[in-house]
């Protein structure tokens, strides 16, 4: 995935402010280039440039429906774009990117998923390693 992301950020920049990777979903907070909001293009590119170079295994026969519709077995066809309002809102989906391993029961901590910017955030200062141990949920993030 990030070999992914880093060919579509040569061609189609945009910085990755944080970001958590599963085995079945992304969450990401991208910041593009000022008068540039095409993330649907960005998104199509990286999906399309993984599907390409991934294992094999991981794309099964997609189902009849998928198939008629020319897509592919690894991805949804559908993304979710929220436009952050404020600094706040934006530190609202920050921590619950870096949370939502936890909330999905993948580990116990944070800083046990490896595949978060959390680590980057860590060494940059940002948060202790121990952040989130006293988090229970993040009900007010999400498809608002």
């Amino acid at each position: 995935m990030r070999e992914a992301m880093r060919h579509v950020k040569n061609s189609r920049p945009f910085d990755i402010n944080a970001a958590v990777i599963f085995p079945d979903h992304i969450h990401c907070i991208w910041t593009l280039p000022p008068d540039d909001a095409d993330f649907s293009t960005r998104w199509r590119l990286i999906k399309t440039w993984f599907t390409k170079h991934c294992d094999p295994s991981l794309r099964d026969n997609p189902n009849r429906v998928r198939t008629a519709k020319g897509g592919q077995s690894i991805w949804q066809q559908r993304y979710w774009e929220h436009q952050l309002r404020d600094e706040q809102d934006f530190i609202r989906h920050v921590e619950y990117i870096h949370f939502n391993p936890v909330k999905h029961g993948l580990v116990a901590s944070v800083n046990e998923w490896p595949y978060s910017s959390f680590h980057r955030y860590v060494d940059e200062g940002n948060y202790p390693s121990n952040w989130g141990a006293d988090v229970v949920e993040y009900l007010d993030v999400g498809r608002e």
